[in-house]
């Protein structure tokens, strides 16, 4: 693995959700200095990554894995990617104030990501899966099960 890979945080995400998609593009733009790296949790590096956490708890949260190999989830990751961010320091401080209403707020939202997915334009959806595939060392793996979807989260584990 080249060096400047191995220096980049690695920022784990559910590729078929489309409000997932559309944040992490977000944040992606805001990384200048190209510290993220995005990773599906559909990719099999992503079991490597987060070790022996189960499915379900793998896939009801984003992830974030740093170079030294710290791994934090949910409001926690959310903290630690905007401190990486420009000007992320004065948004992530309230929030690491108030770490458990973060988790809180952040567990409720991706409870309902799937119900957020739809509000997505196809516009935004595509330029956020470009965002992503254009920061990405790999391409992104998505669920090859069809019912891993708005329809049906249960199936993803959620």
């Amino acid at each position: 693995m080249d060096h400047a890979l191995a220096s980049r945080t690695t920022v784990l995400y559910d590729a078929d959700c489309g409000f997932c998609r559309w944040s992490l593009a977000k944040l992606l733009a805001r990384d200048a200095e190209r510290r993220l790296r995005p990773l599906s949790l559909q990719d099999p590096e992503a079991d490597r990554l987060l070790g022996p956490m189960e499915h379900g708890r793998k896939m009801r949260s984003w992830h974030l894995v740093t170079p030294d190999g710290t791994l934090r989830s949910g409001g926690a990751a959310l903290i630690a990617v905007l401190r990486l961010l420009p000007g992320g320091r004065f948004v992530a401080a309230p929030l690491a104030a108030f770490a458990p209403l973060t988790d809180l707020a952040y567990r409720l939202v991706a409870e309902n990501r799937f119900r957020l997915s739809p509000l997505i334009s196809a516009a935004d959806s595509a330029r956020a899966r470009k965002v992503i595939a254009d920061r990405s060392d790999r391409p992104a793996v998505e669920s090859p099960d069809a019912s891993c979807s708005a329809s049906a989260p249960q199936a993803c584990g959620l």
